[in-house]
């Protein structure tokens, strides 16, 4: 079973992200390649949610906010 995905990880260069094992940058233990895979943040940004098919599937996934009615004195 997959772990679940940090959205934003406090240190993301620690560790390679290449698979689910997440082992430390210096010591890759799958040999996924001689670098490690960078976190989504540290290529896109912080933002790195909010474009491509994942923000399409959070932007319809909830009910849309309803609008208050005017106050009336």
């Amino acid at each position: 079973m997959a772990k679940k995905f940090p959205i934003k990880p406090q240190h993301p260069e620690r560790l390679c992200w290449g698979c689910d094992r997440y082992c430390a940058a210096d010591s890759m233990l799958c040999g996924n390649g001689s670098e490690r895979t960078q976190h989504p943040v540290e290529l896109f940004g912080d933002d790195w949610m909010t474009f491509g098919q994942q923000a399409q599937a959070l932007d319809t996934a909830g009910p849309a906010p309803q609008e208050l009615p005017p106050m009336g004195h």
